[in-house]
């Protein structure tokens, strides 16, 4: 999330020439990131600095909390948006021999930008990144009507997920 050296697994941004794939900036709250967010659960506005708060905390946690966006590269710099997001947390564990879990969260593309595909290559892009830093699994949790879109990254159905929300 924060600026990596070039050996970071992590750092390759991927550009398709229309849509660049690339790690959260700061500067992404004037681009629509939190309204995007907003479209997959509740998500209150911040100000920039408590914005900037929390990207410094999860910056600081390196690869193990990875964050990219799809900006819209194709428009001029002040009307850049980001039309898509997803997240890769990387929990440690002492099984497997101290392994590491992938897990995909807060995936979301603008409803606008939906049917181009970013979706697909944001969680692509976080499984590649997954790999990378040596995950020995990656995982996600998803409503049964988006069984088949995962399914078209490469994700199988087991298991059952449960939860406490508080």
């Amino acid at each position: 999330m924060a600026s990596r050296s070039p050996e970071s697994a992590a750092s390759v941004a991927e550009t398709d020439g229309s849509v660049q794939i690339r790690h959260l900036e700061v500067s992404d709250r004037e681009k629509g990131f939190l309204p995007l967010l907003s479209q997959l659960s509740a998500c209150p506005e911040l100000t920039a600095s408590e914005f900037a708060a929390c990207f410094a905390d999860l910056a600081a946690l390196g690869d193990d909390h990875v964050i990219l966006v799809a900006e819209d590269s194709a428009a001029s710099a002040p009307e850049r948006r980001i039309l898509a997001t997803g997240c890769l947390f990387v929990e440690r564990k002492f099984l497997r021999g101290g392994g590491k879990v992938g897990h995909v969260e807060d995936v979301v593309v603008d409803a606008a930008a939906r049917g181009r595909g970013l979706g697909l290559r944001v969680v692509r892009r976080l499984v590649e990144i997954a790999k990378e830093v040596g995950c020995y699994k990656v995982i996600l949790d998803c409503t049964p009507e988006l069984r088949a879109y995962y399914a078209k990254c490469g994700f199988v159905e087991k298991g059952v997920q449960m939860a406490i929300y508080f």
